[in-house]
């Protein structure tokens, strides 16, 4: 069984408390459960841990679905780490896994992980068709020894924070909601390919960046954002387009690293992003593009100044 075989992999050694969820995003009202984990199993003398799935049990369950992911499962347990949790249990989700019943997985968490307590949110079910519910869990506990505690759901202007407000809100490009709801800007990550060379050849050279394909894009534009690179933070713009201009048809990701000359081929960035400045336009001459880009940093120096004054 191969859930089996993974908890075996991860066993810690020592009683847990644990959360259990995908936790796409790892936003707001993750860190605020996450928060209560890590108290409550510290006052218990509790190993504080995270069991979570990949791939999302969307595309399982509904295999013509396309579930695009706001962290991917590396970018998730480093997030996961830092808010504090002492181990990131990652289970495959399969079919196998979608048919075992609460209390089956109940038992394999007991086992191999010294289940002594789950901390979970107020609508959250596990076992095959969701059958282990709040309730069906505190029956469970009471039965096999476990504590059930439940954290209420927090929110941001009457709305419940949750991915799929954010995956709603990356969609409409408004970053400043997206990055309230997550607690921190939103990031791309990933490494510097070879591109087409024409941002050089206009005077702004850029960095082309290869993203998960799996990874959710806010909508074609241009934003403002935050570059790191090798330990140091550089301002950015960065461009999610198809280069109109030149007639061409494939996104790419294109990161204008203000003040940076050297060359980035190979290199691993992170781009966090501020805010969306405008569309993507086709125009007319190379001479208007220029002048536009250099509209846009002009711009984009200004918004990053002003967030480093406050």
């Amino acid at each position: 069984m191969q859930v089996e075989e993974e908890l075996v992999r991860f066993s810690p050694g020592e009683d847990t408390l644990l959360a259990i969820g995908v936790f796409d995003g790892v936003h707001l009202g993750h860190k605020y459960l996450i928060s209560q984990l890590i108290d409550k199993s510290r006052a218990e003398g509790l190993h504080g841990s995270v069991v979570t799935f990949h791939p999302h049990p969307r595309e399982v369950l509904f295999p013509t679905t396309e579930v695009l992911y706001l962290t991917t499962i590396t970018e998730r347990a480093s997030l996961l780490s830092r808010e504090g949790v002492e181990t990131v249990i990652t289970l495959s989700f399969t079919p196998e896994l979608a048919e075992m019943t609460a209390r089956q997985f109940v038992n394999l968490l007991k086992k191999h992980l010294r289940m002594r307590g789950l901390v979970v949110g107020p609508d959250f079910a596990l076992g095959k068709s969701r059958e282990g519910n709040v309730d069906t869990l505190r029956a469970l506990g009471q039965e096999l020894d476990f504590s059930m505690t439940v954290i209420p759901e927090i929110k941001t202007n009457s709305d419940v924070i949750s991915s799929t407000t954010i995956r709603s809100a990356l969609a409409g490009g408004n970053m400043k909601q997206v990055n309230k709801l997550l607690g921190r800007r939103y990031s791309l990550q990933g490494k510097v390919t070879t591109g087409a060379g024409r941002g050089a050849g206009l005077g702004f050279p850029t960095a082309n960046l290869s993203v998960d394909p799996k990874k959710a894009l806010p909508p074609e534009g241009v934003y403002v954002t935050w570059t790191y690179l090798d330990g140091r933070r550089y301002q950015s713009m960065t461009n999610i387009g198809r280069r109109l201009t030149f007639g061409e048809n494939q996104l790419t990701i294109e990161v204008l690293i203000m003040d940076y000359q050297d060359n980035l081929y190979g290199h691993e960035l992170r781009v966090d992003i501020v805010e969306r400045l405008r569309d993507e336009k086709r125009f007319n001459t190379v001479d208007e593009l220029k002048k536009q880009i250099a509209a846009d940093v002009e711009q984009g120096r200004a918004i990053l100044s002003a967030q480093v004054r406050e």
